[in-house]
């Protein structure tokens, strides 16, 4: 699982505002526009988001192998038939579009988390979003941004004691009940423990958030992600 690495790269001397206006424009393109040439766009640019952050895109498929997976296995199911001539072209070319608007977003969105520390994005959702609702935003997406990636660690490694103990004997059904189950286990576990330690570090809704200050470079990237978000008004003109 991507996560944040220290680093002096172009993505990284960014404002973490600005990166999220570039995610957010791109996902509004991508679905107002999902067209070969616009694809095609949104892709160099994720492409090109991933090298600003010294990303390689072989790491980033490998973190979404899963995801990548399952989105590929969507224009084959699109396309088969109950009849002859058994698969049609057309609706997997429709359905493996519509499917690729999601890769360019998850090559710009795995450049941000690879350049953006945690208490910048809280420090971000929370200037963006004021009051109350910012702060529980800002500390929901810190907490699932640190917790995640050490919940995939606990499935793996409870998949991988399933095998060792000759799991693959048992039924697929039962593999995943095992699976699930001690899955849930280890994360409320690890919530309850979570509980305890923020509890003894005094946690806090309004903590000293680190400032944020956009630079010179920063200014061209919120015109890009502003383009983006306003491409579908735009086009009509």
């Amino acid at each position: 699982m991507l996560s944040y690495r220290p680093g002096d790269t172009f993505a990284h001397r960014l404002d973490p505002r600005s990166k999220l206006l570039v995610q957010f424009g791109l996902a509004v393109a991508v679905v107002a526009h999902p067209t070969v040439p616009w694809l095609a766009g949104a892709t160099v640019l994720g492409l090109l988001a991933a090298a600003t952050a010294r990303l390689s895109p072989l790491a980033v498929v490998r973190s979404y192998r899963v995801v990548l997976v399952v989105l590929a296995l969507a224009p084959l199911l699109a396309g088969v038939t109950l009849g002859p001539p058994w698969f049609r072209v057309d609706p997997a070319l429709r359905s493996a579009r519509l499917v690729a608007r999601v890769v360019p977003v998850l090559f710009v969105s795995s450049a941000y988390l690879r350049s953006t520390p945690v208490r910048e994005t809280r420090a971000a959702v929370q200037r963006l979003v004021p009051g109350k609702a910012g702060q529980l935003l800002g500390v929901g997406t810190a907490l699932v941004v640190r917790l995640f990636p050490v919940v995939l660690v606990d499935v793996r490694e409870i998949r991988d004691a399933i095998r060792a103990r000759g799991g693959e004997r048992r039924p697929p059904w039962e593999r995943a009940r095992l699976l699930v189950v001690r899955s849930l286990e280890r994360t409320l576990a690890r919530s309850d423990r979570l509980g305890v330690a923020l509890r003894a570090r005094c946690f806090a809704w309004n903590p000293t958030l680190p400032p944020l200050a956009f630079a010179r470079a920063d200014y061209p990237v919120l015109a890009l992600g502003l383009a983006l978000t306003l491409s579908p008004v735009l086009t009509l003109f």
